[in-house]
């Protein structure tokens, strides 16, 4: 028989899956956090579980006469990454939306 073969079917759909669990797992890994919409793809850092500073909180409580919350270095000192995406331009004889 020459038709398609089931197994290589069956491989290919779950390549998608495995793909995304591997991001999954490199992304928690890393302590980061995937924003994307049509704007940006952007990978903004998250606190660590294990910091013995704030123990997963991110921060925490600096007492005065304006209480406010001061950030761990575990995260805070993280850059967050940015991947700007361009406007693709409408094509001629399309509707814009």
């Amino acid at each position: 028989m020459n038709g398609p073969c089931p197994r290589a079917a069956l491989l290919l759909a779950t390549l998608p899956a495995a793909a995304a669990a591997t991001v999954t797992v490199a992304l928690k890994a890393s302590h980061r956090q995937l924003l994307a919409d049509r704007h940006r793809i952007e990978l903004t850092p998250l606190p660590r579980h294990s910091c013995p500073d704030c123990r997963g909180a991110g921060g925490w409580w600096v007492d005065g006469a304006l209480p406010e919350m001061e950030a761990c270095g575990c995260w805070a000192n993280r850059p967050t990454l940015r991947i700007r995406l361009l406007p693709i331009p409408p094509q001629p004889g399309e509707p814009p939306f």
